[in-house]
């Protein structure tokens, strides 16, 4: 009797747990769309709620490989895609919070949680009984009655197992086991770094001369940062809404240098060292896929993707090179003759770079971002980035104050198409904090999926970003007032977002940006096409003081400077390419013979640059130990895709162009709705290239890339 009391005492201490986990409970969230409750979750319940989600997920995965029915497509195949279904809600939530607002506990739960998920994940894909029922599916594949969608899921999911070990022996799994969960360890840890190295750097300046050349709004950032470290006058720190205007307008050539190095020696020595991670990453990354045969991790990465060999990447890699290259010298040539002109002496240094760049593109075009901010509201530009969507596609986007947002400053909008349909939960959050990391990002807090039943389940997506703040303070009062590049940031991230929300796909494992890393920038760049055009900038390009439109003066001189300085910033981006190309095609371990790893990591990444260097390379600094996209993100050996992407959206574009001459206007309904069906719609139910063949007609070309930049003619 006794033992059944505390039996029950158990049972309802755990039923009391779960109560106060609202994970636990997700099938009967009553919130908007099922959308998270945000308002209800607390860091304490993550561990709880992930622990449970893998347990759950086991158990489903232990049914799908106890089923006592022969395997087919849907007792296995989507059984195991629908399964995990808990695990994905509490990871999707988590690590989007992680990114954008984070904290120390949750940072230190990051740390504890990459082992267990990778033991999760590898306990999975190395089950050698559900392995056995998805390779029976697969080998009767050619007898099946399946549609296209179907047939992918089936040939990605066997080969997601069969290239994550489950052909390998005992040993090489267990080995392949052990290397995962140490990757996972140590990409988490050198992003992590990354992020507490920039936000620990800050510069305290007494002297508000240094300041020369900077407006008012930067100083009162640059005061409000100083008032929240405590201090008098004005400090620096690296976030792009310092770094930017700084690097740009700041007089102070000395301030611009120190903000330079700052920026590009983060975690080079010191606390948040990353030198011996990069070792560390790409010789497990390598160990890897020695496993499978591969001689580098490049030459397996790369098998699902558009380019499909190394030897691609690298011949296009080198296409670009061979045509950008010296158009980028004559570039820094000509910034270097002009800022003679204006006293400077010496050789141009990368800290000059942005600062003179701007001053000759004023010179040129008479513009700059303090005479494009204010027709650059933030309010404005969402109506003009909204009305894009509306006129292109047909969307509604209506605020819905009753979802539950994860901080203050995000709003949540209900999508819905032209007829009033529901289609997806939007979430924009634009400023930075101190939880959020650098950069702008798309991602969903759930996929877009069929549900068991044939019901739609919509997506959840989210924009986070880093734009410029309000202005608040005792003497001043300014709404947000971008600069051009932000405008051009939104839209490309609102592209990700579009991809994710238009998405009609039967599997989640296939909707919305799941598609090679090569193809999921094409929308996004795409997007961006339109900042060029006067058609949009009239839409919503309007002053915020005076409501008056952008004039034509200024729109022309926006559409004349939209590929100044193209070849230098391409460069840029194949320096980026060569870098992560460079780590990812060794044949052997990095070894570092005298002992000194920051020098030995320094001295192969400027090695690897070197080809496409067209400023003086600055002893000591370095991009590649800050470099989250291929070392704690998702782009190693495939950060050429960003290129491969300009390569497509150009040649997009350009049809969107040619139904302008023909019907006048750059919102082309036809041309927009093949794009859509046959581009946004898809996800990864087919084959990229064949997705983009349909709605191009044909093969991409590099000629539109080359005339947008103005290469050619």
């Amino acid at each position: 009797m006794k033992k059944l009391t505390i039996m029950a005492l158990a049972v309802s201490a755990l039923m009391g747990c779960a109560k106060q986990n609202p994970f636990f409970e997700y099938e009967n969230w009553t919130t908007p769309h099922g959308t998270f409750p945000f308002n209800e979750i607390q860091t304490k319940h993550y561990k709880p709620a992930f622990e449970e989600g893998m347990k759950r997920g086991l158990a489903e995965i232990d049914a799908i490989v106890n089923n006592p029915e022969a395997p087919t497509f849907e007792n296995t195949i989507e059984a195991y895609n629908r399964s995990g279904k808990m695990l994905d809600l509490v990871a999707s939530c988590f690590f989007n919070l992680a990114s954008a607002e984070t904290n120390e506990q949750m940072q230190e739960l990051e740390v504890k949680l990459s082992p267990m998920l990778s033991e999760y994940s590898t306990t999975i894909l190395l089950n050698e009984g559900l392995f056995q029922r998805i390779k029976a599916v697969y080998d009767q594949r050619e007898s099946l009655d399946l549609n296209p969608e179907q047939r992918k899921l089936l040939e990605d999911v066997y080969e997601g197992f069969a290239e994550n070990g489950a052909n390998l022996d005992e040993a090489g799994k267990e080995q392949l086991r052990e290397l995962t969960m140490r990757l996972s360890n140590l990409t988490t840890q050198y992003g992590q770094n990354v992020l507490k190295a920039t936000n620990a750097w800050t510069y305290e300046i007494t002297d508000e001369s240094q300041l020369d050349g900077l407006n008012e709004d930067t100083k009162a950032i640059l005061r409000g940062i100083a008032e929240k470290n405590s201090k008098t006058g004005y400090m620096l720190d690296l976030k792009p809404t310092t770094y930017i205007p700084v690097m740009e307008d700041c007089n102070t050539r000395a301030l611009r240098e120190i903000l330079y190095k700052a920026y590009n020696t983060r975690c080079i020595g010191g606390e948040y060292d990353n030198t011996a991670l990069i070792v560390e990453i790409v010789n497990t990354r390598l160990q890897m896929v020695q496993l499978f045969g591969k001689q580098t991790y490049a030459e397996k990465s790369l098998h699902k993707t558009c380019a499909e060999t190394q030897e691609n990447v690298m011949n296009f890699l080198g296409q670009l090179r061979d045509a950008y290259v010296a158009p980028a010298k004559n570039e820094v040539k000509e910034l270097q003759e002009y800022a003679q002109t204006l006293g400077f002496e010496g050789e141009l240094m990368p800290w000059d770079w942005s600062y003179y760049s701007k001053k000759l593109k004023d010179a040129k075009y008479s513009i700059s971002n303090d005479i494009l901010r204010p027709y650059f509201e933030l309010e404005s530009v969402k109506q003009g980035v909204f009305g894009l969507a509306e006129r292109l596609y047909g969307l509604q986007f209506v605020k819905n104050d009753d979802i539950q947002v994860y901080h203050p400053e995000v709003s949540a909008y209900d999508v819905l198409d032209a007829e009033g349909n529901f289609l997806a939960v939007y979430y924009s959050d634009f400023h930075p904090r101190d939880g959020k990391r650098g950069g702008a990002w798309m991602n969903d807090f759930q996929p877009q999926y069929l549900n068991a039943d044939g019901t739609d389940h919509r997506p959840h997506i989210v924009n986070v970003m880093n734009m410029t703040r309000p202005v608040v303070t005792d003497s001043l009062t300014k709404p947000a007032l971008l600069t051009y590049d932000e405008v051009e940031t939104f839209l490309h991230e609102f592209g990700h977002a579009l991809h994710g929300m238009l998405t009609k796909c039967q599997y989640s494992a296939l909707s919305g940006t799941n598609v090679p890393r090569d193809f999921v920038e094409l929308p996004s760049q795409f997007n961006e096409n339109f900042l060029g055009e006067k058609e949009f900038l009239d839409t919503f390009a309007k002053h915020y003081q005076t409501n008056e439109a952008m004039p034509q003066e200024l729109i022309d001189k926006i559409k004349a400077s939209t590929n100044y300085h193209a070849a230098y910033a391409c460069v840029r981006q194949l320096s980026f390419g060569f870098l992560d190309m460079s780590w990812h095609t060794l044949t052997a371990p990095f070894e570092v013979a005298d002992g000194d790893t920051v020098k030995a990591v320094i001295n192969f990444s400027n090695e690897a640059m070197e080809q496409v260097r067209v400023m003086p390379n600055v002893e000591g600094t370095q991009m590649a130990t800050a470099f989250t996209h291929i070392f704690s993100g998702g782009y190693a050996a495939g950060y050429y895709s960003y290129k491969w992407s300009e390569l497509l959206d150009a040649d997009a574009f350009a049809q969107f162009q040619l139904a302008q001459q023909k019907n006048g206007s750059i919102f082309d309904k036809e041309t927009a709705d093949r794009w859509r069906t046959n581009v946004l719609e898809r996800g990864n139910t087919e084959e990229p290239m064949v997705l983009y063949r349909r709605f191009r007609g044909g093969d991409p070309t590099i000629d539109a890339l080359l005339r947008r930049d103005g290469l050619i003619k």
